[in-house]
């Protein structure tokens, strides 16, 4: 317990739905470097979690750090988008140019949900229509619209909505509609289900469909490589968008591509992004198509977003990333957790999961497939007691999800892969036991 006694004014002032991880043995960070950061506790922990991905580069990187400094010597933080901002104006350059996207305009946000509430506002009005087909297990955000679209119970607190939301199966294939399918039958059995929904559920005028490359908070569940590839060329036969929610997937964290849209063929008509691109400063933005991009019929302007000491700092992180192949760091680093994680022969684990720097693994009652949040629970204390930190997620709640830095090196994914292991070999001859 902190001395100060800060959980319990945490608690006292802060929602009851907020959750803090570690429960009465609550963690405060005061410090970090690099990959690693110290805890009120007096422990150095190797971090695999990143703020939920958001510490892209990690942490005290005086590249970044210099760049907000030069910022803020000149004494402007802020001057609203009614100005000329130098700094929006060149990142926004780079980011159209890094986009895949022809033409591509851009509008910087303060969050991912802020961008996909954005990218479904000009969807909507580009297409005329509040129709949207959304993916079960996805998440999105905890805005109005983007709640609306999140297919996770967990995070969706209101049935009201501004959309008209229609669901498409998730790909995950552990259990539910896809499981057990090849690669090749889950595309099949995806734009049957697609077709299916369009002719039943819909009016017939869908404006987007949303779709996270890999699904975040859902746990890192994916369809196969190819899946948005085989929904657009359905999409595109009346028109429909297809908005590519990078806020987790996007800046080489795959270690295959830039942007986790690459993997499946295809070109999105929008795409969202945000955490990593600030390491930490609120940044996020839509990227997209000219004339969905200009849709939107009247006035309309981020009071933040955009602002010069975020664009000081996303710029330095996109060179950082961009001069150190970070993309092809994490395709190395993360070989070696996914090589090493998928070679154990554990019954607590279900499934591994990912692609570079961005690992799920499904903690399940060994022998089966029925997920076991409490053994998850066990594992994610054992991690944390063992010097790691890891993430939590999932539908269920079963699933250990590590997005460390991309800046992540060799020894760094060895030594995480040993606590890792450690701490699921434990659980796992517990649950043998019970």
């Amino acid at each position: 317990m902190m001395s100060d006694d800060l959980l319990a004014r945490h608690r006292a002032v802060m929602p009851t739905w907020m959750p803090v991880y570690y429960g009465d043995d609550a963690l405060e960070i005061v410090s970090g470097s690099g990959r690693h950061v110290v805890g009120a506790d007096g422990r150095t922990y190797l971090d695999f979690f990143g703020g939920v991905l958001t510490n892209m580069i990690g942490y005290d990187i005086p590249e970044i750090n210099e760049a907000v400094r030069r910022q803020l010597a000149t004494g402007v933080v802020h001057t609203s988008t009614l100005y000329l901002i130098r700094q929006q104006v060149e990142l926004a350059e780079r980011v159209a140019r890094v986009s895949g996207i022809p033409d591509a305009r851009v509008f910087f946000t303060n969050s991912g949900s802020e961008a996909n509430e954005t990218a479904l506002l000009m969807a909507a009005n580009v297409r005329r229509s509040n129709q949207i087909l959304a993916i079960k297990n996805s998440y999105h955000g905890r805005t109005f619209a983007t709640m609306a679209v999140t297919g996770h119970r967990s995070w969706s607190s209101s049935s009201l909505s501004p959309l008209n939301v229609s669901w498409l199966a998730s790909g995950d294939r552990l259990r539910g509609r896809m499981a057990g399918l090849a690669a090749g039958d889950i595309l099949d059995a995806a734009v049957d289900d697609l077709r299916e929904v369009l002719a039943t559920v819909t009016a017939g005028d869908v404006a987007a469909m949303i779709a996270e490359p890999i699904q975040g908070v859902g746990g890192f569940v994916a369809g196969p490589d190819g899946l948005l590839g085989a929904y657009q060329k359905v999409l595109g036969e009346t028109g429909i968008l297809l908005i590519a929610d990078e806020v987790q997937t996007g800046w080489g964290r795959t270690g295959e591509h830039f942007w986790g849209y690459q993997a499946h063929g295809v070109t999105p008509d929008l795409i969202t992004f945000a955490k990593g691109i600030g390491n930490g400063f609120a940044l996020g933005g839509v990227a997209g198509r000219a004339d969905v991009m200009n849709a939107v019929p009247a006035i309309s302007f981020s009071t933040f977003g955009g602002n010069p000491l975020s664009m000081a700092a996303g710029t330095a992180v996109l060179d950082y990333l961009l001069d150190r192949d970070l993309q092809g760091n994490a395709a190395r680093t993360g070989a070696i957790l996914l090589d090493g994680l998928r070679a154990l022969d554990l019954p607590i684990v279900g499934e591994v999961r990912g692609k570079g720097l961005m690992i799920g693994v499904e903690i399940v009652r060994p022998g089966t497939t029925e997920p076991d949040a409490a053994a998850t629970v066990r594992v994610f204390d054992e991690c944390r007691a063992g010097g790691l930190l890891v993430g939590k997620g999932g539908l269920y709640g079963n699933v250990l999800r590590m997005g460390p830095p991309l800046t992540l090196t060799e020894a760094e994914a060895r030594d995480g892969l040993s606590i890792l292991t450690d701490a699921l070999s434990r659980v796992d001859a517990e649950a043998r036991i019970a």
